[in-house]
C-alpha cells in the first residue's frame, strides 16, 4: 500500500455477519491513519487502530461539530459535505463551551439514585415481556416481542414519553437512519421526530412528571426546543442501540453454543459478557468523525486543519495491539477499555442505563428460556445492513 492510495469510500462490505469488513483489518495492520477519499471529494483520514482512535476522541483539537464535518458515506444516495450547524441542544454535534454546558445539565439527570431506582422497574419491564412471549407461544419474533420494547418502554419511562405513542418515533427513527430513505424522507423524518419531542416539552410545563424532560425545564437554564432536542437525542439513542444489542447479541450467542453455555454455567459471568458483546460487535456501523481544527500531527503523518478523519469504532475494537484473539468472542474476557460507548468528553451519557438493560435482559432470556434456538437458518436472518446501526431486523425464535 503507497502513500497515494486513496479508498474512495468507506468500507462497508462485511466479512460474515458478526465480523466488520476484512479491508479495515488490512488498513489497521498496514497504515492505522490512512489517506481516504470521501463521497463528496473531499481528502480525509480513516483510523482503524485502538490507540489511534483513543487519540483523535480525547484531542480537543478536533472538532465535532457538524458544520465542519464531510459525511464518509452518502445519505439517502446523495453526497453529503459540510452540514448547517447544530440546532440548540443537539450536543452530540457541539465543542466545548456548548457541548459543556448541555452535557453538564444531563448529566444531573443521570444520577445515581434514578439508575437504582430503574433497576427493578427494568426487571420488572423485561419478566413481563418474556411472560408475554411465553404465552404468545413458540415461535416468536424477540426483535418485535423484546429485544425492541423492552428499551422504548425503559427510554419513554425515562424521559416522560407516553409509551402509547412509541409507533410514531419508532417509524420516524427508522426511516431516519436507514441508509435507503431518500434525504428528503430523513430530514422530514427528522423534523417530525422533533416536533413531536417539542410538543411533549411544552407539555411538561402544565403536566410536569418525574422524568428528565420535566428535569431538564425546572434547571430554568434550557428553552423548550433545547430540551426537545436534547430529549430527541437520547429517545434515538435509548431504544435503538439497546434494542440492537439484545437482538443481534442474541443471534450471536444461539451461535456460540459453547458460550452460552459457560454464561448460562455461570451467571456471574453476564457482566463480561455485555462488554464483550458490545467491543465483539461495534454496532456503529460507520463509525465517528470528527474534524481538525488546526494542523495535527497523529500516527506519523499530519491531519491539516478542516481535514475530517472518520474513525472505525469496530476496526478499533478488534485491534490485536489492544485486545488478545481480538477476532474470538469470549464471555470470560476482561473486554474493558473497548470503544462501543465512544470514548472523551463525547462518551455516551447513557452508557450504564444500556448495561443494566442488557445484563437484566440477558440474564432473564437465558433462564426462563433454556432451550431458546433459531426458529430459521441462521443465514435467513435478515441483517440490519441497510441501516446506520446494525443488528438484525427479525429474529425468529423457537422454544418448549
Amino acid at each position: 500500500m503507497t502513500e497515494t492510495t486513496l479508498y474512495t469510500e468507506l468500507p462497508t462490505q462485511r466479512s460474515t455477519a458478526f465480523d466488520p469488513p476484512a479491508e479495515l483489518g488490512l488498513l489497521r495492520e498496514r497504515r492505522p491513519i490512512a489517506r481516504m477519499k470521501f463521497p463528496d471529494g473531499h481528502l480525509g483520514w480513516l483510523v482503524t487502530s485502538y490507540e489511534l482512535a483513543r487519540e483523535v476522541h480525547a484531542d480537543r483539537r478536533f472538532s465535532s461539530r457538524s458544520e465542519l464535518q464531510h459525511s464518509p458515506r452518502t445519505v439517502g444516495g446523495q453526497s453529503v459535505g459540510k452540514r448547517p450547524p447544530a440546532k440548540p441542544g443537539m450536543f452530540i454535534a457541539m465543542d466545548a463551551p456548548h457541548h459543556t454546558k448541555y452535557r453538564k445539565l444531563l448529566t444531573g439527570q443521570f444520577t445515581v439514585r434514578r439508575m437504582n431506582q430503574l433497576m427493578p422497574r427494568i426487571e420488572r419491564i423485561v419478566a413481563d415481556h418474556l411472560a408475554a412471549m411465553r404465552a404468545a407461544g413458540s415461535p416468536s419474533d424477540l426483535v418485535a416481542n423484546f429485544a425492541l420494547p423492552v428499551p422504548s418502554l425503559v427510554i419513554c419511562e425515562l424521559l416522560g414519553v407516553p409509551y402509547e405513542e412509541r409507533e410514531t418515533f419508532q417509524t420516524d427513527t427508522a426511516k431516519a437512519l436507514s441508509l435507503n430513505s431518500s434525504f428528503e424522507d430523513i430530514m422530514a423524518a427528522f423534523e417530525r421526530l422533533e416536533e413531536f419531542v417539542l410538543r411533549l416539552a411544552r407539555r411538561k410545563h402544565v403536566e410536569p412528571g418525574d422524568d428528565m424532560l420535566t428535569g431538564l425545564i425546572a434547571t430554568g437554564e434550557l428553552t423548550d426546543e433545547e430540551v426537545a432536542n436534547m430529549g430527541l437525542l437520547l429517545l434515538i439513542a435509548g431504544h435503538e442501540t439497546t434494542a440492537n444489542m439484545l437482538g443481534i447479541g442474541t443471534l450471536l450467542l444461539l451461535q456460540r453454543p459453547d458460550q452460552l453455555a459457560a454464561l448460562r454455567a455461570d451467571p456471574s459471568l453476564v457482566d463480561n459478557a455485555v462488554e464483550e458483546l458490545m467491543r465483539y460487535l461495534s454496532i456503529l456501523q460507520f463509525g465517528t468523525l470528527r474534524t481538525a481544527l488546526e494542523d495535527v500531527e497523529i500516527g506519523g503523518v499530519v491531519v491539516g486543519a478542516g481535514e475530517s478523519v472518520s474513525i472505525s469504532v469496530a476496526a478499533a475494537n478488534r485491534d490485536p495491539a489492544r485486545f488478545e484473539r481480538p477476532d474470538e468472542f469470549d464471555v470470560h474476557r476482561s473486554a474493558a477499555g473497548h470503544i462501543g460507548f465512544g470514548h472523551g468528553v463525547h462518551q455516551c451519557l447513557g452508557q450504564q442505563l444500556a448495561r443494566i438493560e442488557m445484563r437484566v435482559g440477558f440474564s432473564a432470556l437465558f433462564r426462563e428460556f433454556p432451550d431458546l434456538r433459531l426458529a430459521v437458518p441462521a443465514e435467513e436472518v435478515r441483517m440490519r445492513t441497510d441501516m446506520a446501526i446494525y443488528g438484525v431486523h427479525e429474529l425468529p425464535v423457537e422454544f418448549s
